[in-house]
């Protein structure tokens, strides 16, 4: 499964593939032309309730995983759509976060690599 991450801030290169923002919010002081994001499946995103309590707080990364595990179990169309993507062409999750280890991209990364096949 061809699946990548990156910063959506960071500068787009041909190799990222298909690029899918999965973030609930629209990165602060990105145009969506200089965002070259080809989706934005916002769909996918950690609910706004999940998204405040997590806070990116490194401490709560595992709990925070396993919750938007059961949030993502509820979101079947959406996660077939991108493992059906992933198998033909590669995906690049990209995300707003400054903490590129703990953010709802990488969990769905994971998430998707265990799940999908």
């Amino acid at each position: 499964m061809g699946i990548r991450l990156k910063r959506v801030y960071d500068k787009p290169a041909k190799s990222d593939g298909h690029r899918v923002l999965v973030d609930r919010l629209w990165p602060r002081g990105l145009t969506k032309q200089k965002a070259h994001v080809d989706e934005w499946l916002k769909e996918i995103a950690p609910s706004a309730k999940l998204r405040k309590w997590f806070a990116h707080d490194p401490d709560k990364w595992e709990q925070f995983k396993n919750l938007y595990a059961a949030e993502l179990d509820d979101q079947r169309e959406h996660v077939k759509q991108l493992g059906r993507a992933a198998r033909k062409r590669t995906v690049t999750l990209l995300f707003g976060a400054k903490d590129t280890e703990h953010n709802d991209a990488v969990a769905l990364k994971e998430y998707l690599m265990s799940k999908v096949k």
